[in-house]
């Protein structure tokens, strides 16, 4: 597979990553052995790049990497965590936390779920409104000094956040939703980590598998499922945007390739400073995902898509209300 950097002073990685958090929690009951497997044939691929967050299944998805990567060199995987986001023993949640004690007190548990002695990319999941940018950075730059974290990534923040957060300390990548129907990072999210030489993980390519090719009304009934409470998967939404997937499916017949592997094929051509992270949970799904890295597509295929998909055409936001007031990325100016 082929390898890039993470901006300028990342780490090397796959083109592709994988997003373990579906695996744990937030698209219903997962297979534990299936999810491992999965990891395991990721690595056959050539995939060195995995993605999870410390609150997926409150700590379950980084045990359940640790074993899935029990037998593998440290050195041969890149494992980026997301920190900060603060939830009840009922599965709710309540804010985030990114002070510097906090910063230093989450690390020392994941690292310990885990099984290792460092984190590749550390990186809050979304901003503190209560914690200035600097000074979260400013902890996680103090754990690099000490060998606990080799880079420092963001997620979910504006450009004027970034920007500050890179005056204190080289940022490797920035990990935010980025799909066909998911481009407001485009206007000035992406021009601002380009100029400063900060890479992107995208998650969210298919759209939480809205865009699969694979999902149908049917689905989603599960009350732990994130998509069940989703605005894109409600009500007249779910029939609109799922005509702009039949749309797809056309363009995609022709290039003789899948939906979702147009999709994601889509994401890795908008820049080679772009990593899709891809969020199979299965192994069929993973080998679907693998088979965008061989759809090429040109000038007119991507007029073609973009004629499907017009930008601005999903109905309903990416996520709810509550949640959408909470990301920074979605902040005016932003």
């Amino acid at each position: 597979m082929d390898q890039t950097t993470l901006g300028k002073t990342g780490p090397a990685v796959s083109a592709l990553g994988l997003g373990c958090m579906g695996m744990s929690a937030f698209y219903g009951t997962a297979d534990r052995s299936e999810s491992i497997a999965t990891i395991h044939a990721a690595l056959d691929a050539g995939i060195t790049l995995f993605d999870t967050g410390d609150f997926y299944g409150m700590g379950h998805n980084e045990m359940l990497i640790a074993e899935a990567l029990r037998e593998v060199p440290r050195e041969k995987v890149v494992i980026s965590v997301k920190f900060g986001a603060l939830r009840d023993p009922a599965g709710g949640w309540f804010g985030n936390d990114a002070r510097p004690a906090a910063v230093k007190n989450f690390l020392a548990y994941t690292l310990q779920r885990l099984g290792t002695d460092h984190v590749d990319v550390y990186r809050p999941a979304r901003l503190d409104p209560n914690v200035p940018i600097e000074d979260t950075v400013g902890a996680i730059a103090d754990l690099v000094k000490a060998g606990w974290v080799r880079h420092i990534g963001l997620s979910e923040v504006g450009a004027a956040t970034i920007e500050r957060a890179a005056k204190v300390h080289p940022i490797s990548d920035l990990q935010i939703e980025y799909s066909l129907i998911s481009r407001g990072i485009e206007e000035t999210i992406l021009p601002t980590v380009r100029k400063l030489g900060i890479g992107v993980t995208a998650y969210g390519v298919l759209s939480r598998g809205l865009i699969s090719g694979h999902w149908s009304k049917e689905q989603g009934q599960d009350a732990t499922d994130f998509r069940t409470h989703s605005p894109r998967f409600q009500g007249d939404n779910i029939d609109r945007n799922l005509a702009l997937v039949e749309a797809l499916r056309a363009v995609a017949k022709d290039l003789g390739a899948s939906v979702a592997q147009v999709a994601i094929a889509w994401v890795a051509a908008q820049g080679a400073d772009i990593v899709p992270l891809v969020g199979a949970r299965r192994r069929d799904r993973l080998t679907e995902a693998l088979g965008a890295l061989d759809v090429t597509l040109r000038p007119q295929d991507l007029a073609a898509i973009e004629r499907a998909v017009p930008k601005g055409s999903a109905a309903g936001d990416r996520y709810a209300g509550a949640q959408l007031a909470q990301l920074d990325s979605e902040r005016r100016g932003g």
